[in-house]
């Protein structure tokens, strides 16, 4: 019996010097180790480099990579929702970053261990885990303190909610897809609080993974976006979120400032919580 369909997204944002060999080593692997049908699709979000070329130049030497291609920026989080909307194609959704921080190895591990549970994720901090290269010590240090700030919000007790390695059922991917709006990189929060909110089983394992030179985060910036994304999903499902309204326009104000994605507007199902 083949194994379950599976669609792998990869968010990017001006990756052309990362993402070849991420997409060919990924593209071989599972071809030769993953027995059911399976997919790669780049979401691009706002890429001014070339990108796209190489996406496309790698697609012709595997039919399994697609793309989609977002030309104005909608952050990590909105690419990541967009994606979600191909659920429908596959039995299992997971998502990678783009530069090849988990090998393709160690992602198959994750699927095979969705048995177990209806979401599995990596993580870089649970005994077991296997770190070739760790990242620079203030980027660890700003970890564990959003860490400490995610755990005090909402008792997820989640070691490592940011690893961009996830894999998840589709029911549970076509469940919570409307209640997910954080488009900037706290949207894992999101997604993973709104997993547990829908009663499904998250199942976190110890990961192997390389912290790769290139990164695009600007840690000051986004440490404080993702702040203040927490701080929103927080908010959203607190009985005081219909009397914030009014602060709206502050918000917005807010992001603009740090140059984030906004957060999608709220559905009619989450305006009732």
């Amino acid at each position: 019996m083949p194994d379950p369909s599976l669609l792998i997204l990869i968010p990017a944002y001006n990756e052309e010097a990362r993402i070849e060999p991420m997409l060919r080593s990924y593209a071989d692997f599972f071809g030769r180790n993953y027995s059911g049908k399976f997919q790669l699709v780049v979401v691009l979000n706002g890429c001014r480099d070339n990108t796209l070329g190489v996406v496309q130049r790698v697609a012709k030497d595997f039919p399994s990579i697609g793309w989609l291609d977002f030309p104005a920026a909608i952050g990590k989080g909105g690419a990541l929702i967009e994606g979600l909307k191909l659920a429908g194609n596959a039995d299992l959704i997971g998502y990678v970053d783009a530069d090849g921080a988990t090998e393709p190895k160690a992602f198959l591990d994750l699927v095979k261990k969705i048995g177990a549970a209806d979401c599995v994720i990596g993580s870089r901090w649970l005994p077991g885990a296997v770190i070739h290269q760790a990242q620079a010590g203030n980027r660890r240090f700003a970890s564990r303190v959003f860490h400490s700030i995610v755990q005090g919000m909402f008792w997820m007790n989640i070691r490592d909610t940011q690893c961009g390695a996830k894999v998840m059922k589709r029911e549970v991917v076509e469940k919570i897809h409307p209640t997910l709006r954080i488009a900037d990189m706290a949207f894992d929060i999101n997604l993973l609080f709104s997993i547990r909110r829908a009663g499904y089983k998250i199942l976190e394992v110890p990961t192997e993974w390389t912290d790769k030179a290139g990164s695009k985060v600007a840690l000051g910036r986004s440490s404080l976006t993702m702040f203040l994304s927490t701080v929103r999903i927080r908010l959203i499902y607190s009985p005081f979120y219909k009397l914030l309204k009014p602060l709206r326009p502050l918000e917005t104000w807010a992001y603009r400032k740090l140059r984030a994605p906004l957060p999608l507007a709220s559905t009619e199902s989450e305006k009732r919580e």
